[in-house]
């Protein structure tokens, strides 16, 4: 009776200590959930690729069907003209010259409803910058457009490389990934560096 009194005791531990590393689990992608929509200045910087892919696999392609052979179709209410579309829902992006001919397509890694819907026009452009909000972060052919919820630039650019390292990889793009701006490969924010120079029109939609 002792010995199976001991034993229930000792299933009861397992129990409990399983419950909680669950738990733990659970709040460590609850908390990087929640620092992608905050509003607030301070912002939780998009852990490593190596850490989202262990610790968020919730963190996966919202439309896996949509590939750079297989791209979503440009939304009927894009607008007109030479422009750069950017579909919120769908993490992607169209450019689209002056005949209304989409030149290329694109996907990338913004933050969900971030900027607001509308139309913007490039502001600003710089082949390098680095981040006021985290510490050895850089951006490389950023080109501005917006301003976020904390006041902070809205731009296309690089995935952001930080001591070295980049925040996550180009397979992850076309998932929510960032904290504002949209990360794209190198190849593409170069070329939306050279299409979208100051006064270029920048549609967003939901």
């Amino acid at each position: 009776m002792k010995f199976f009194s001991k034993l229930v005791l000792a299933v009861a531990f397992i129990s409990t200590a399983s419950s909680s590393v669950v738990a733990f689990a659970s709040g460590e992608s609850s908390t990087s959930s929640s620092s992608t929509t905050s509003t607030t200045s301070t912002i939780v910087p998009t852990p490593t690729a190596a850490e989202t892919s262990l610790l968020y696999p919730a963190r996966a392609l919202r439309f896996p069907e949509y590939t750079r052979l297989n791209p979503p179709l440009l939304p009927a209410n894009s607008g007109v003209g030479r422009r750069i579309v950017y579909k919120n829902e769908l993490q992607w992006v169209w450019v689209i010259d002056g005949k209304n001919k989409v030149v290329k397509t694109m996907p990338v890694s913004g933050r969900r409803g971030v900027p607001k819907p509308g139309e913007y026009q490039v502001n600003s452009q710089s082949l390098r910058s680095y981040s006021l909000d985290f510490e050895g972060v850089w951006f490389i052919n950023m080109t501005r457009f917006a301003l976020g919820p904390a006041g902070g630039n809205i731009g296309f650019h690089e995935i952001p490389v930080k001591n070295g390292k980049p925040l996550q990889t180009e397979d992850q793009l076309g998932s929510f990934q960032g904290s504002g701006c949209l990360r794209m490969s190198a190849d593409d924010a170069k070329f939306i560096f050279n299409f979208g120079k100051p006064g270029t029109k920048v549609v967003v939609l939901p």
